[in-house]
C-alpha cells in the first residue's frame, strides 16, 4: 500500500468536496493513530535474570541501570527519539474517582536516570514515580518499537509482578527473561499461561549463556515445558555481555555468537510486522468505509441522472434504508439494548466473580488461622493474604477486559458492514485499584515473658495450695506441705494452659476479624473502581457506535436527497452533473484500488457494491477460577504461596 498519509490526505480532499465533516473527522483520527503508533514490548521476569542488561544490549546503550541485586524499581520505557533524553512521570494533584490521575513530566539528564529508577537510590519506589521514559536514536526503535523494562521482583507470584500482569493487555508483545542457571519454575509457567490469554505475542529469552555452560540442556528443558502449553512460543538463548562486547569491538562473529540476531529478527519480523499488518488493516478498513459512504451518495445520484425512469424505485429503496439507519440512531435500537443489557450482565458477573474469589480467600485464611497460632507467623500470613488478594483482583480485571471486548464485538454485529471497527475499550489494569485499601493492622504475637508465666501459674496455684493445705491441716500438717505444693503445681499448670488456650482463641478471633475486615475493604474499593471503569467502557462503546450510526444515516440521507434532486434537473444540468459525478467516482475508485492492491491511484470509476455482513462466530470468554489451584474455567491463575499451616501448627 502507498504512503498511508498520502491516501488519507486524498480521502480528506474527497470528503471536503462532498461536504462530509463526519467522515473527515474519522480520517483525521485514523491519521493521528497512524502517526502516534507505538508498539510496546514488555520485558518481564524475576529479579536478577538480566532484563535491564537485555534491553541495554538490544539498543546498544546503557539506558537501564544494572546491578547484581534488584536494579529497577520504576518501570522504564525506552523508545525512539532524535536526541537522547529522559523524563520522569509521576502523579500530581488530586485524583478524582471519575478521572484519570493527572501526570507531571519532569525532564532529567540521562546520567541522572539511575538516581531515580534504581532500587538502590529509590528503594520500593519511595519517590512515587509512575514511570521513566527514555528516548534514544536507534534503528531498532525507529519503527515505533518501545521496550518496557519492568521492575525486578522476588518471584512472579508476588504482588508487584501481578501489577505487571494486569498491564499485559496494553502490550503488543511480552518477553519473559529467565537465566540459564535453571529451567522454568512453576511461577514462571503460570505467568506465561496468563500472558498467553491477553497478549498476542509471547517469547522467552534464556539469558547469561556465557556464564552457564549447560545452557543448551536448560533450553531443551524449557522448550519441553512450553510445548505443554500447546502454543508455539519461541525461545532465544542470548548473552547480553557478548552482544555489548561485539558492539564495542564491531565484531560480527561475536554478535552472531551472542544469539541476538535471531531475537532482533523476531522483534522486526513477528512483532513489528504483525502489528504493522494490523495497523494497515485498520487503515484500509477506514479508507474503504469512507469510500463506500461517498460512493453510495454519488452512485445513487448518477443512477437517477442516467436512468430517470428508475428514480422512483431507487428513491424508495433509499428511503427504506434510511428508515433502517434512523432505527440505529434511536435509544431503543437493538444495539443500544444489547449494550445496556450486556453492561448490566457484565457488572453483575464481575461483582459475583470478585466476591467468589474473596470468599475463597477468606475460607483459606480462616482454615489456616484455625490450624495454629497466627501470632508468630502473622507477617507471613499478611504477605500471603496480600498476594492472594492481588491475584484475585488482577484475574477479575483481566476477565473484565476480555468480556468488555467481547461485548463490543456483540454490539458490532448489529451493523451491516462486513467488518465494523471496534472501539478501543480497556477496563485497564488493577495496579491502582488497591491503593485506597489500608494495610492490614498488626496482631498481638502472643509472646509471654518468663515472669508473666510464673505469675499466671502462681495465680492459679494459690487456690490449690490453700485448699489442700487446709485439708491436710486436719491431720496436723502445716499449710505449706508437700501435698499442698504438689496440688498447687498441678492446678497452676492447668491454669496456665487454660490461659494460653484463651489467649490463642482470642488471637485467632482477632486475626479472623482483621482478615474479614480487609476483604470487606477490598470488595468495597475494588468494586467501586470496577463499576466506574465499566461505565466508562459503556460510554466509550456507545459514543463509538453512535458515531458509526450517524455516518450511515448521513450517507443514506445524502443519497436520498441527491436522487430526488437529480430527477428534477434539466438535460444540460444533468449532463454537467453526470460528468462531475463520474470524475469524483473515478477518484474514489483510484483510492479504493490503491488501498486494495497497493498500486498507484488511477483515474477509473468505482464499481464497488454495498458491503454485506458475514455471520459471526464470537463466543463469550469463560471465567477463571477464584482459587490458586488449576481452574476448570480457563487457563490457571498465577500460583499463590501456600498458607504456612504446618509452621503455624508447630508454633
Amino acid at each position: 500500500m502507498p504512503d498511508p498519509t498520502t491516501l488519507i490526505d486524498e480521502a480528506i480532499r474527497l470528503t471536503d468536496a462532498e461536504g462530509r465533516p463526519d467522515l473527515r473527522r474519522r480520517l483525521e483520527q485514523a491519521k493521528e493513530r497512524s502517526k502516534a503508533r507505538s508498539i510496546r514490548v514488555m520485558v518481564v521476569g524475576e529479579s536478577g535474570q538480566g532484563k535491564s542488561q537485555l534491553i541495554n544490549a538490544l539498543v546498544g546503550a546503557p539506558v537501564c541501570p544494572v546491578d547484581d541485586d534488584v536494579a529497577t524499581a520504576v518501570t522504564t520505557v525506552v523508545s525512539y527519539g532524535e536526541t537522547p533524553s529522559a523524563v520522569l512521570v509521576r502523579q500530581s494533584g488530586d485524583v478524582s474517582a471519575s478521572a484519570e490521575p493527572p501526570l507531571e513530566r519532569r525532564p532529567i539528564g540521562l546520567d541522572e536516570l539511575a538516581q531515580h529508577v534504581s532500587a538502590r537510590a529509590n528503594p520500593g519506589n519511595r519517590s512515587g514515580l509512575v514511570a521513566a521514559e527514555v528516548a534514544i536514536p536507534r534503528a531498532i526503535l525507529a519503527g515505533g518499537l518501545s521496550l518496557v523494562d519492568s521492575p525486578g521482583v522476588g518471584g512472579l507470584e508476588s504482588a508487584h509482578s501481578l501489577a505487571t500482569m494486569t498491564a499485559l493487555p496494553t502490550a503488543d508483545a511480552v518477553i519473559l527473561v529467565s537465566d540459564a542457571s535453571q529451567e522454568f519454575t512453576e511461577p514462571e509457567m503460570q505467568f506465561l499461561r496468563q500472558a498467553l490469554r491477553v497478549c498476542p505475542n509471547v517469547a522467552c529469552v534464556l539469558s547469561k549463556t556465557d556464564i552457564y555452560p549447560s545452557w543448551r540442556t536448560i533450553a531443551d528443558l524449557d522448550r519441553r515445558h512450553l510445548a505443554e502449553l500447546g502454543r508455539d512460543i519461541p525461545v532465544f538463548a542470548v548473552s547480553s555481555q557478548l552482544r555489548l562486547d561485539a558492539a564495542r569491538d564491531a565484531d560480527p562473529v561475536l554478535n552472531t555468537e551472542s544469539g541476538f540476531p535471531a531475537l532482533v529478527g523476531y522483534l522486526r519480523g513477528e512483532v513489528l510486522g504483525q502489528v504493522e499488518r494490523l495497523h494497515r488493516r485498520s487503515l484500509e478498513h477506514d479508507l474503504r468505509a469512507v469510500a463506500d459512504h461517498l460512493t453510495l451518495a454519488l452512485q445513487s445520484e448518477l443512477s437517477a441522472l442516467v436512468d430517470p425512469a428508475a428514480t422512483p424505485a431507487v428513491v424508495a429503496e433509499l428511503a427504506n434504508a434510511k428508515e433502517r439507519a434512523d432505527d440505529l440512531r434511536k435509544r431503543s435500537a437493538q444495539w443500544q439494548v444489547t449494550l445496556s443489557d450486556g453492561i448490566a450482565d457484565l457488572m453483575s458477573d464481575i461483582e459475583h466473580d470478585l466476591r467468589d474469589r474473596m470468599r475463597a480467600i477468606q475460607r483459606e485464611a480462616d482454615a489456616a488461622i484455625d490450624a495454629g497460632d497466627p501470632g508468630p507467623l502473622w507477617e507471613s500470613l499478611v504477605d500471603w493474604l496480600e498476594t492472594r488478594i492481588t491475584t484475585a483482583v488482577s484475574e477479575t480485571f483481566i476477565w473484565s477486559d476480555e468480556r468488555a471486548r467481547w461485548l463490543a464485538g456483540q454490539v458490532a454485529e448489529h451493523f451491516g458492514e462486513e467488518e465494523v471497527r471496534l472501539p478501543a475499550v480497556h477496563v485497564g489494569s488493577g495496579d491502582g485499584a488497591l491503593d485506597a485499601v489500608e494495610l492490614v493492622p498488626e496482631l498481638d504475637r502472643g509472646r509471654v515473658s518468663s515472669l508473666q508465666k510464673v505469675l499466671i501459674g502462681m495465680r492459679g496455684s494459690y487456690g490449690g495450695i490453700l485448699m489442700i493445705g487446709l485439708v491436710t491441716g486436719i491431720v496436723g500438717l502445716s499449710l505449706i506441705n508437700p501435698f499442698s505444693i504438689a496440688a498447687g503445681l498441678l492446678i497452676g499448670g492447668k491454669a496456665y494452659r487454660d490461659d494460653k488456650d484463651a489467649r490463642l482463641k482470642k488471637r485467632q478471633s482477632e486475626a479472623k476479624m482483621l482478615v474479614h475486615k480487609q476483604i470487606d475493604e477490598v470488595l468495597f474499593q475494588v468494586g467501586k473502581e470496577l463499576k466506574d471503569r465499566l461505565r466508562l467502557v459503556q460510554r466509550t462503546t456507545r459514543d463509538h457506535f453512535s458515531e458509526i450510526a450517524g455516518e450511515l444515516h448521513r450517507s443514506l440521507g445524502d443519497s436520498l436527497l441527491a436522487s430526488q434532486k437529480a430527477a428534477s434537473l434539466f438535460n444540460a444540468e444533468r449532463e454537467q452533473r453526470t460528468g462531475e459525478i463520474r470524475k469524483q467516482l473515478a477518484r474514489i475508485g483510484a483510492l479504493t484500488k490503491a488501498v486494495t492492491d497497493g498500486s498507484p491511484p488511477a483515474r477509473a470509476a468505482s464499481t464497488r457494491t454495498a458491503p454485506t455482513r458475514t455471520a459471526s462466530t464470537r463466543t463469550a470468554p469463560p471465567r477463571t477460577a477464584p482459587t490458586g489451584t488449576a481452574p476448570p474455567r480457563t487457563s490457571p491463575t498465577p500460583a499463590a504461596p501456600t498458607v504456612p499451616q504446618s509452621a503455624m501448627s508447630a508454633s
